[in-house]
């Protein structure tokens, strides 16, 4: 009887277990009325949010006077953002303009897994960036030497290690339990919390996991951030002319303001008291720096540096001034057009420029 017993309670197990093949997201309202509004609203930020990271990565890419380790670290926390935002947003419009809000067992494993691979890596990607101001600005003469092309390398790659690693550790344990309470995830994801709610089995190593390698995925990055801060502040003290010491901090204000956003909506959400926080608070934080942050950040790297202002500059003033011959219609009507202006910039451009530039005679 016994081992009938607990063969059955194993076999119970396993159903429980398998019997989840989907999950019903609450979502962020269920009012029919919001839904509509809502999905403009973030179908136009996640619009925002793809443009502008994306176009931040193009424009660094093709504008050599960008090709600096701070600008290549910049395009890396563009790309973070616009992943972050990729792995989120497209199901939550889905679900505004659809009744049921269902998504597959797998397709949540996923979201979940790729969701921590990318939150982390923001928290280590600003770390990382922290260390390349301090390094320009205490040390400048020896910056591209500390700062090689290899070194960003390497600490891109470290960067994404620690997404992958971490989200690896929570997915196995998240993988493991048993959701057998309820099939409704009270969230607009699959974040970790609203699973461990539909568990009926124990998730005390899930709670250590998330409270001590969270903890140290938050903190280690902050200490680094606040550490290198700490030494930027004492080197602009050392500069003498007030015009040095602004145009100095004026490098570093855009990268406080990223790392304020992102890490007190993100120790908002994760590092209080589950009694504190209620559900509204929660999806609030989690649209916060989820949705709004990846498309604030390339605004904010964007219209507070006069570099990527001096680039985007060049970069619209030659797709202005593209030739007049590769943009007219191509029927026969324009074919002496089309010869004439061949004519134009292969023989007669060439034979204007030696007098162009040639000095008057005196």
């Amino acid at each position: 009887n016994f081992l009938l017993t607990s063969s059955f309670q194993k076999r119970m197990e396993e159903v429980n277990h398998t019997s989840v093949t989907e999950f019903n997201l609450d979502g962020l309202t269920k009012n029919p009325e919001l839904q509509l509004p809502l999905f403009l609203i973030f179908l136009g930020v996640y619009l925002v949010t793809v443009v502008g990271n994306l176009g931040m990565i193009i424009l660094i890419k093709f504008s050599s006077q960008l090709h600096t380790p701070m600008y290549y670290l910049l395009s890396s926390l563009s790309f973070i953002d616009c992943c972050q935002s990729t792995v989120i947003t497209p199901k939550m419009l889905v679900n505004f303009v659809t009744e049921k809000n269902v998504i597959s067992y797998p397709e949540c494993m996923v979201q979940f897994y790729f969701f921590c691979v990318f939150a982390v890596a923001e928290c280590y990607m600003l770390a990382v960036m922290a260390y390349d101001r301090y390094v320009a600005l205490s040390n400048p003469l020896l910056y591209n030497v500390t700062m090689s092309y290899q070194v960003c390398l390497w600490m891109i790659a470290g960067v994404y290690g620690m997404g992958f690693l971490s989200a690896t550790a929570y997915a196995i344990f998240t993988i493991r339990l048993d959701f057998c309470k309820s099939n409704t995830i009270r969230h607009y994801f699959c974040d970790f919390f609203p699973l461990l709610e539909l568990s009926c089995s124990s998730t005390f190593i899930n709670e250590v996991l998330l409270w001590s390698l969270g903890s140290f995925n938050i903190l280690i990055p902050a200490m680094t951030i606040l550490s290198s801060y700490i030494f930027i502040i004492v080197s602009i003290l050392h500069i003498q002319s007030t015009g040095g010491r602004c145009k100095a901090f004026s490098t570093c204000s855009s990268h406080i303001l990223a790392v304020a956003l992102f890490y007190g909506s993100t120790a908002f959400m994760y590092l209080q008291p589950s009694s504190v926080s209620s559900l509204g608070q929660s999806k609030l934080s989690s649209v916060f720096y989820t949705i709004v942050v990846p498309m604030l950040n390339p605004m904010i790297y964007s219209l507070r540096n006069k570099d990527v202002k001096v680039a985007l500059k060049k970069i619209t003033q030659k797709i202005r001034s593209t030739p007049f011959m590769y943009f007219h219609p191509s029927s026969i009507s324009y074919l002496c057009q089309s010869k004439l202006s061949s004519v134009f910039y292969t023989i007669v451009v060439p034979i204007l420029i030696p007098m162009v530039y040639r000095q008057p005679e005196k």
